[in-house]
């Protein structure tokens, strides 16, 4: 109701509401006095099929006073609880109340398994068998879903199992990107790259950094366009972590590899958004979450060194 510049609906819907109780109670009292005249064998002369006939007895009370009830309840309850419009009610009582009361518990109720995470660091705690099962649950339920259930991401969700980060891949600087989340925006550069055969020359450009398969004599062509992207990008390709900027020459294409794609990318740029999870996981919680995720890529690495 707060969208609306005037209460006109709230008034509306809590007119609505009433009249339709009190037309309940009134058709109760004029069924209750209405007397039917009947035959001397008590019926009302309706007769269907032959034999089923209809008998003058009166409503039963307990049928009677089970509406008189559900009337005042409904009063009662418009009282206590939200439903005249935007009337609050008397005890203040919201679903998002309700569901925050509820979070609350249940992160009370968990605290102490999260305890004895406190004093340690994140490599001791992706080093601890416990706190990694517990990290594998956070993230199937919270990541999983973008970053698919063996963390190895899929086109636009980056792979977390490898070296490759965007915003670098220490503990801290993952933490970070949890609790905050991440915006990457890539402007459209066509227009300042030129005319569209500038643009497939500078695709080729981009491919050639990495070594992948392009055409020479484009790449050639395309590198005094590549000025342009060097302000993100650097003018080796190597990216800029502060910025978010990928490292152009590797062999890791998050959005999508090849002549067609960079293309498509320079034409029309890209948004892609890493949702915060400060409000939705506690700081507990998001601690063993950046160790598990950190652990991806390096508990591997440590095991082979190893």
């Amino acid at each position: 109701m707060s969208d609306f510049t005037s209460n006109f609906w709230s008034v509306y819907v809590a007119g609505l509401t009433l009249i339709g109780i009190i037309a309940c109670m009134l058709l109760l009292w004029i069924t209750a006095r209405k007397k039917v005249v009947s035959t001397s064998d008590n019926t009302t002369g309706h007769v269907w099929d032959e034999d089923l006939t209809e008998m003058n007895n009166p409503m039963p009370r307990w049928w009677m006073w089970m509406f008189v009830l559900t009337t005042v309840f409904a009063l009662g309850y418009l009282v206590l609880y939200p439903g005249l419009g935007s009337f609050a009610g008397k005890l203040g009582w919201t679903q998002l109340g309700e569901y925050q009361q509820e979070m609350d518990k249940g992160r009370a109720e968990i605290e102490p398994l999260y305890a004895r995470f406190a004093a340690m660091t994140p490599e001791q705690i992706a080093a601890d068998g416990p706190a990694m099962a517990i990290g594998e649950r956070l993230f199937m339920n919270n990541c999983a879903q973008c970053h698919g259930s063996d963390a190895r991401g899929s086109k636009s969700f980056p792979n977390l199992t490898d070296g490759d980060w965007l915003h670098g891949g220490t503990p801290e600087k993952i933490s970070e990107t949890l609790h905050q989340g991440r915006v990457g925006n890539m402007p459209p550069m066509a227009e300042a790259v030129g005319n569209a055969d500038d643009v497939r020359n500078l695709s080729h450009y981009v491919l050639s950094l990495s070594g992948s398969p392009h055409d020479s004599l484009r790449a050639s062509l395309g590198k005094p366009k590549f000025a342009a992207c060097a302000a993100c990008h650097g003018m080796d390709g190597k990216g800029n972590q502060a910025l978010g900027a990928p490292n152009l020459t590797d062999d890791i294409w998050l959005h999508g590899w090849g002549e067609e794609a960079i293309t498509a990318m320079i034409n029309k740029g890209k948004v892609n958004e890493m949702p915060a999870q400060a409000g939705k996981l506690t700081d507990a919680q998001l601690s063993v979450l950046t160790a598990y995720v950190w652990g991806l890529s390096h508990n591997k690495a440590d095991a082979a060194a190893r």
